[in-house]
């Protein structure tokens, strides 16, 4: 086999275990250079008036690449950070430094899918390796399955038959690496650490989880050395409680862990202690999350659009006021503040609060349910293009759900999972309630009686 000259593109794939495409690439090169490239369009405002990276984001993300540049350093290589577009970014270090081979994990986001398409036309003497390196199944394994006509149900169904087995961890090249590529990445914009850094919060609360594959190892070793897995399943629809869910989704959403590292964690798991419904739902919560990466990439751009799937859009609108209200946690519903202002704070919320506080900005404050999507990207630490925005369209009932939206009852969940007030005090969500509008259909100002 012919080795070459290698430069790997790291993105939501921030690890070196069982990461299918770098270990692709290395078997393949003789010298390599690794590269991350801060995407200048994640911190402008977009068409739903958010950034796509906000602080919590950043604070996580950038926690990562620390630990992914220790661990390179270790072994003798550096990780070079970029800012800028990332097209004109890799085309350039790869022009100026006769980078023969590119290699990167294969996407499921449409605009992440449109930027490497523009690679691949640019770099036409180049070769690419990619892999889909953050999924459970090949795509040889969902060829031929029209996830436009299935439903998760229909999906589920589908691949626990077999022979839809779970390809097993990959940690084939974990001995010695390529030579350093020696390259200058200062002409192109290297990312100023000092700039982000001013970006970041104040650590005004203790981050839910460090970022980082060491991290995200040591967590998931620790889930799996206790009793909760055997008891997720009565303890995964709490508002609150650090161990009452996985926590694994901050970590899958930038690649500090693979799903495929966690269906094998799991199934030791139940070797060991037992298979039960709580154990199943683990992984049937890792298939929802394949299911959507796969239905993304069948979307494409669809995912985004305000009708989604359905031939007519949803009844609702974009309301500024109300939609500003929602953000700040200052609506009429204790619980949706509570959620939200929870959210503001940590860069986290729970999965039953996004429901409800989805819910509530579709349902009752009646707004576009893209807005919320933006402003969630914008805000979770473990945000996901393909689970978060087919969530949402599943909430407003433009996904491929057969049984239309989710409108949830806010008072009904209050009363079952936060029954003693204790969450919503926590984050003084019952604080300075307001009405859901300053003024009337005539913009006549509304009664403060």
């Amino acid at each position: 086999m012919s080795l070459y000259r290698s430069l790997f593109c790291f993105s939501t794939d921030l690890r070196l275990t069982d990461n299918l495409a770098l270990s692709a690439l290395i078997s393949r090169s003789s010298d390599i250079a690794f590269v991350f490239v801060f995407d200048e369009n994640s911190f402008k405002p977009n068409y739903f008036q958010q950034t796509s990276m906000g602080k919590h984001r950043l604070a996580f993300l950038l926690q990562s690449l620390e630990d992914l540049s220790g661990q390179l350093n270790a072994l003798g290589h550096k990780l070079h950070l970029c800012y800028g577009e990332p097209v004109k970014v890799i085309t350039d270090i790869v022009d100026a430094f006769n980078i023969e081979q590119v290699g990167y994990s294969q996407p499921v986001g449409w605009n992440e899918r449109v930027s490497w398409q523009k690679l691949h036309t640019r770099l036409s003497e180049t070769r690419f390796v990619s892999q889909w390196s953050n999924s459970l199944f090949s795509e040889e394994q969902i060829k031929g399955v029209d996830l436009t006509s299935f439903s998760f149900s229909q999906f589920r169904r589908h691949v626990e038959a077999k022979p839809f087995a779970v390809s097993k961890c990959c940690q084939t090249w974990l001995g010695d690496l390529p030579q350093p590529l020696m390259i200058d990445t200062q002409p192109f914009q290297q990312a100023d650490s000092d700039k982000l850094a001013r970006l970041l919060p104040h650590p005004e609360t203790t981050p839910l989880v460090l970022g980082g594959e060491k991290s995200a190892q040591a967590h998931l070793l620790n889930y799996f050395s206790q009793s909760s897995p055997s008891t997720y399943k009565a303890t995964r629809n709490e508002l609150d409680g650090f161990e009452n869910s996985t926590k694994f989704s901050p970590f899958l959403a930038i690649g500090n862990l693979s799903a495929r590292q966690i269906w094998a964690a799991l199934r030791q798991y139940e070797a060991i202690h037992g298979a039960n419904d709580s154990t199943y739902w683990i992984g049937f919560e890792l298939l929802w999350r394949e299911y959507f990466h796969w239905l993304t990439l069948t979307l494409g751009k669809h995912v985004f659009r305000f009708k989604g799937m359905k031939t007519t859009p949803p009844l609702t609108c974009f309301l500024p006021e109300r939609f500003t209200k929602w953000c700040q946690g200052n609506t009429p519903f204790p619980l949706v503040n509570a959620c939200m202002k929870q959210l503001n704070a940590t860069g986290y919320m729970s999965n039953r609060g996004r429901q409800i506080v989805a819910s509530c900005l579709v349902n009752e404050l009646r707004v576009d349910w893209r807005y919320g999507a933006a402003y969630f990207e914008h805000q979770l630490i473990d945000y996901d293009v393909a689970s978060n925005w087919c969530n949402w369209q599943y909430i407003a009932g433009v996904g491929v759900d057969p049984r239309g939206g989710r409108h949830f009852n806010i008072a009904k969940q209050a009363q079952t999972y936060d029954p003693n007030n204790r969450f919503i005090q926590l984050w003084q969500g019952d604080k300075d309630l307001c009405s859901l509008d300053s003024v009337d259909a005539a913009d006549w100002p509304m009664s403060a009686e």
